[in-house]
């Protein structure tokens, strides 16, 4: 469980660097790093429990019981406080994300992680694809359409990014 989790925590240190735009806030790691040291302590705890259990210690069997019973509580309320604030969360994110919508000029570095992050997301815009009509990039361009990022994967071919086609996006 200590190198699944070691794993998931790098794996969103690295899926971070892709999305760090959208994330301007220094906490966002904070997740990643909490999961890391959680793997560490599992695994302190783990070995003492194998050791406990291979000595038959009574005293350490009885510690290894009590950190875990301090492990749950810790995930229980975790998981309240993860539910209880996804809200702000999200309304955080989101408008982050418009933040960075409106500097969108298609040659910016934050024109390439919106890109990147449609492409990979299979989607256009924060919520959809009206959401562009406000940007000033929309504007600026005049031709009524969207970045080709926010074409389907099966039509990018024939894919315009007009507005008057929204099946295409």
């Amino acid at each position: 469980a200590a190198a699944g989790l070691s794993y998931v925590g790098a794996y969103v240190v690295n899926t971070y660097k892709n999305y760090d735009n959208f994330l301007q806030d220094k906490y966002a790691l904070l997740p990643a790093a909490i999961i890391i040291c959680i793997a560490v302590v599992m695994f302190i705890i783990g070995l003492i429990g194998c050791c406990a259990t291979f000595r038959e210690s009574r005293v350490g069997l009885g510690l290894f019981l009590a950190i875990i019973m301090v492990i749950f509580v810790a995930e229980v309320s975790a998981f309240v406080l993860g539910f209880v604030y996804r809200e702000r969360v999200k309304t955080d994110v989101q408008s982050t994300m418009h933040s960075v919508f409106e500097q969108y000029d298609g040659k910016n570095p934050e024109s390439s992680v919106v890109n990147y992050l449609q492409e990979q997301l299979h989607c256009c815009g924060v919520k959809n694809y009206s959401d562009w009509t406000t940007t000033q990039w929309y504007n600026s361009t005049g031709n009524n359409s969207v970045p080709l990022s926010c074409c389907r994967q099966e039509m990018i071919k024939n894919c315009t990014g007009s507005l008057d086609q929204p099946q295409e996006l």
